[in-house]
C-alpha cells in the first residue's frame, strides 16, 4: 500500500500539527464512518480514529494500483459532530 498526499492534505497537517503516521494509523485502523463511491476517479472515505486525540481522515483508495490518496485530515470539532465523532450534527 503506497501512501499519496495530495497538497491540500500535506497544508492541512502543517497547520493541525498531524504526522504522516498518524494518517496512516488511521487509514490502516481507523473506523469507515462514511463513504462515498461515487466519487471520481476513485470512491474516498471518512474514517475515524481514536487514540490521545480523535482524528478524521478523508482519504481515496486506488485498488488497482494500491494506493491511498490523502485527501485532507482534521479533529472533528464537537459543535459540528454528535458525542461519538460518528455522525453528524443535522442544522
Amino acid at each position: 500500500m503506497t501512501f499519496i498526499y495530495r497538497e491540500h492534505a500535506i497544508q492541512r497537517m502543517f497547520e493541525r500539527d498531524i504526522s504522516a503516521e498518524d494518517i496512516e494509523e488511521a487509514v490502516k485502523h481507523g473506523e469507515i464512518i462514511e463513504t462515498y463511491l461515487e466519487d471520481k476517479p476513485y470512491p474516498s472515505f471518512l474514517t475515524l480514529h481514536k487514540t490521545i486525540e480523535t482524528l478524521h481522515v478523508v482519504y481515496a483508495k486506488n485498488d488497482e494500483d494500491d494506493q491511498i490518496i490523502i485527501i485532507t485530515a482534521y479533529y472533528p470539532d464537537k459543535e459540528k459532530w454528535k458525542d461519538d465523532y460518528r455522525k453528524r450534527i443535522e442544522k
